[in-house]
């Protein structure tokens, strides 16, 4: 069974949201939000996750 939305396609839709006059930084920016995005719901599907209290712990470190 093939996947619904695979990377390649999910790519394209969203370079073609972008405005005709998108420059090559937008799209590259596009698609990076697009790839960490895609990498927090992996990451959130293995529970690979903090709580906002551990998040807030780690930033008063900074």
């Amino acid at each position: 069974m093939q996947q619904a939305h695979t990377t390649k396609q999910e790519a394209l839709d969203a370079i073609q949201r972008l405005p005709d006059n998108a420059d090559t930084e937008a799209i590259i920016y596009q698609l990076y939000v697009l790839e960490n995005i895609r990498r927090g719901q992996q990451d959130a599907t293995k529970g690979n996750t903090q709580s906002a209290e551990e998040v807030m712990k780690d930033i008063q470190s900074w």
